[in-house]
């Protein structure tokens, strides 16, 4: 948001500089990100100045041209080759001298000393559109003869620059959108060295209604979306460009002029946060405005010329024939004030927040009201800005208001009571404030004492203020404004003796981030925001479990996220655009979920946090020594085991399952004791599509809770090695496609419990030898006797008992 340290300077009378301004503002809570200067032309019109045409003849060699002798109040004439046909001699115009710059949107170029068709030119005299002062390019600008020769042209035209600081709104913070609003914050501070620093609110007192000449009817249907509602008329009015301090003021903080009605608007939203609008009188059919809602898919042509299919959910403010405004969205481009207008109904109003919000993203439209209206407006300064702006466009388009105020406000809200103690205060800050301290700042932002002790104050919060409810909340505004930097660091160090939770939470987290970094992963930290869109489709995951914000930033920041899966997918896409396709990286972060219930009770929330691996691309990168290839499902496989391995969740611990998912092609799920370890998969391509990502991605997600809850909690130090040597054995089993080669491994471990070590899968083969349906298991078995070493006879018949035992349950067969 641009705020103009002139502007400002309106309301707060001080001597601080634009940067000491911005420090204060920054230490208020509202960071102020650049300062710029900005000058009502592009410019500053610097180097132009005012001259007297000598003399003026025609150009030897060119018929359209003349060349002029110019005193421009310096030393000799300048000759100066004019291309307008209505340059006279004794004329006073502009003229730019060499060196300077003029702009062009965004394009400029620097008058230089040259020849024209053989003559020389020794600048350039200007017409209005070429220095930015008009668009008329009908010949050169003539300036009355009495002007000053060589006044620089910035005076004659009276050129202001200004400071804009660009500050950085928190969304709590919507009562600072105004000029009026940082001006309040601006003197809670200042006020704390200086008593006599106050806010000076723009006068209203003189409003009157002139006569009740034009009424109209205002009827809200529906009062929970439309909080309060107030408007008058104004007629007479002449629609035309605005004075110049008007523009001034609006194009200081980026916004363009319109007309002089429109430009008040925008004027009053800017200087106290309440969005206006105004209606041409002649398109409200029977002189009522309606407040309500339309059929689902009725059609409406906005401001911007598109045609849009309303929601029955739409606010609208309507006449008796049709609708005319998206409530505290967008205009209709039927009712909007234009050159033809002579009298308009003027609206200020509070819409409820959800509503806006909801509108306002249904149909992609963000604007200056729906943003404050969204975040909370102020339902008590509706009346305060409409009589100022009634006052300003009878000050700027003539006419006479012609109706009283209508004011519907069916259930006024009332200030928030809250209670704070002075030794909460002291206790939460870590310093001793004087109560007489405090009172002045609460009193300084509109926070009323209704009564007071020795020991707590008994508050009135205005409703603007929807951030501050609790205790709390007023004792960090009395912080903010107290000043962070104000309170000293103590030298004394309190500390106290706690239970540390075994396992230790970080140190195994930096003890797997260790690994997975040696393994050649790179972490990454993504927000826990993220767009609630993405769980529509989802089964593992339900939209309807997603914890959406009230009040976010935008779509694709409105939710939290129930995995760490999208985010991930979100910056492979990153990635990729900037030619990194080849990926590891992985991710701890905490999910959150939506159990039911009541959302205003905190038991139907939970959290936990997660694990995620992502694999895709290559293997490795290229390189001389190292084959490369491209990385498949079993070396994310592989990386998930090792992190089990590491903590102590050995391969005899874990069960296997395949489960069905949406988000995956294919997938393994990891559990035990009938809690998820990790889910490991092949992202589906249809969901990579929607990320534009068309390389393989594989995505483990462990379950960092369960794992430290499942983990073994003893530390082995060693295990004495066997004396006696292992045996391997190897069976080529005939099987079913339809067989695991978990099955086979769990049959093994229950036939033979005493001597088998170990059971690994070395090769799978499928193809023409074989019959159809079949596939050949080359599996491996390692045998241990830790006491003796193991005959012939013992093996032989350990593996005999291992084949039957194939041969019954699965239908395997010896190739």
């Amino acid at each position: 948001m641009n705020i103009s340290y002139s502007w400002l300077k309106n309301y707060i009378k001080t001597d601080k500089t634009p940067a000491e301004i911005a420090e204060i503002l920054t230490a208020l809570g509202l960071e102020t990100g650049s300062m710029e200067v900005v000058e009502t032309i592009k410019g500053g019109l610097k180097g132009l100045v005012v001259g007297n045409v000598l003399t003026c003849a025609k150009h030897p060699n060119a018929d359209k041209l003349s060349v002029t002798t110019v005193n421009t109040g310096g030393g000799e004439p300048l000759h100066i080759v004019c291309g307008a046909s209505n340059v006279r001699a004794g004329q006073k115009v502009v003229v730019a001298t060499v060196g300077t710059v003029l702009y062009s949107g965004d394009e400029c170029f620097t008058i230089k000393k040259s020849k024209i068709r053989g003559e020389l030119s020794e600048g350039m005299i200007c017409a209005e559109d070429e220095i930015g002062l008009g668009k008329s390019h009908d010949g050169i600008m003539t300036l009355p003869p009495d002007t000053p020769t060589g006044m620089p042209a910035a005076e004659y035209f009276n050129m202001e620059s200004d400071i804009v600081f660009e500050v950085d709104l928190t969304p709590n913070r919507i009562d600072a959108a105004s000029h009026l609003g940082v001006a309040r914050d601006l003197a809670a501070s200042l006020c704390l060295t200086d008593s006599f620093v106050k806010v000076s609110i723009p006068s209203v007192d003189s409003f009157k209604a002139d006569s009740n000449s034009y009424p109209v009817k205002v009827t809200v249907e529906n009062s929970e979306a439309c909080i309060r509602y107030s408007g008058l008329t104004i007629s007479g009015v002449r629609t035309g460009e605005s004075p110049d301090w008007l523009k001034n003021r609006l194009r200081s903080i980026g916004l363009t002029p319109i007309n002089n009605i429109v430009d008040v608007t925008n004027f009053v939203l800017h200087e106290c946060g309440q969005p206006l609008h105004a209606f041409d009188g002649d398109k409200i059919t029977g002189n009522h405005v309606i407040v309500k809602t339309l059929g689902e898919g009725t059609k409406f042509t906005t401001l911007d010329g598109k045609e849009r299919n309303l929601s029955a959910d739409d606010l609208m403010i309507c006449n008796e024939a049709t609708g005319m405004c998206i409530a505290g969205v967008f205009g209709g481009l039927e009712s909007g004030v234009g050159e033809s207008t002579t009298r308009i109904f003027l609206e200020s109003a509070c819409f409820n927040p959800v509503s806006v919000r909801k509108t306002s993203r249904r149909h992609g439209l963000f604007t200056d009201a729906s943003f404050r209206y969204e975040r909370g407006s102020d339902p008590n300064i509706t009346v305060y800005a409409l009589k100022r702006a009634a006052m300003l466009i009878k000050e700027v388009a003539g006419g006479e208001i012609s109706s009283g105020i209508v004011d519907i406000y069916p259930a006024p809200v009332a200030d928030a009571n809250v209670t704070v103690a002075f030794n909460t205060i002291n206790r939460l800050i870590g310093k001793n404030i004087e109560p007489a301290t405090v009172k002045n700042i609460l009193q300084s932002l509109d926070i009323r004492i209704i009564t007071e002790n020795n020991d707590e104050l008994r508050l009135a919060v205005p409703p603007y203020r929807a951030d501050v409810r609790r205790e709390a909340d007023v004792i960090e505004e009395i912080l903010r404004v107290y000043g962070y930097n104000n309170v000293e660091i103590s030298s004394k160090l309190n500390s106290s003796v706690v239970y540390s939770e075994k396992p230790d939470r970080q140190q195994t987290e930096n003890l797997i981030a260790s690994q997975l970094v040696g393994a050649g992963f790179n972490e990454i930290m993504s927000n826990s925001l993220t767009r609630a869109a993405y769980y529509d489709k989802s089964d593992n995951f339900l939209r309807t479990q997603t914890i959406e914000l009230l009040n976010p930033l935008s779509n694709d920041l409105n939710g939290m996220r129930q995995t760490l899966l999208f985010g991930g997918l979100e910056a492979i896409e990153r990635n990729k655009n900037r030619r990194r396709p080849d990926l590891k990286l992985f991710e701890f972060g905490n999910c959150y979920y939506f159990n039911g219930g009541e959302k205003s009770d905190l038991a139907s929330y939970s959290e936990q946090k997660n694990l995620a691996l992502f694999v895709t691309g290559k293997n490795v990168s290229d390189n001389w020594n190292t084959p490369v290839r491209i990385s498949t499902f079993y070396d994310l496989k592989a990386h998930c085991e090792n992190v089990l391995s590491r903590l102590g969740i050995g391969k005899s611990r874990w069960k296997l399952d395949t489960p069905q998912s949406s988000l995956f092609a294919e997938s393994l799920l990891y559990t035990l004791n009938n809690k998820v370890l990790v889910t490991v998969g092949q992202v589906n391509q249809t969901l990579q599509q929607q990320f534009d990502i068309d390389t393989p991605v594989y995505f483990a997600e462990f379950c960092w809770d369960n794992l430290l809850k499942l983990m073994p909690r003893q530390n082995i130090l060693f295990k004495e090695l066997s004396k006696f040597p292992e045996v391997r054995r190897d069976l080529a089993l005939l099987v079913d496609n339809s067989v695991k080669y978990s099955s086979i491994e769990e049959i093994a471990f229950r036939t033979e419990r005493k001597f088998l070590k170990e059971v690994s899968l070395f090769d799978v083969y499928t193809g023409e030898k074989l019959e159809p349906g079949k596939k050949s298991y080359a599996v491996s078995f390692i045998l241990e006797d830790t006491t003796k070493t193991l005959t012939d006879t013992q093996i032989d018949r350990i593996m005999q008992n291992l084949t039957q035992a194939f041969g019954k349950e699965l239908g395997a067969s010896l190739r």
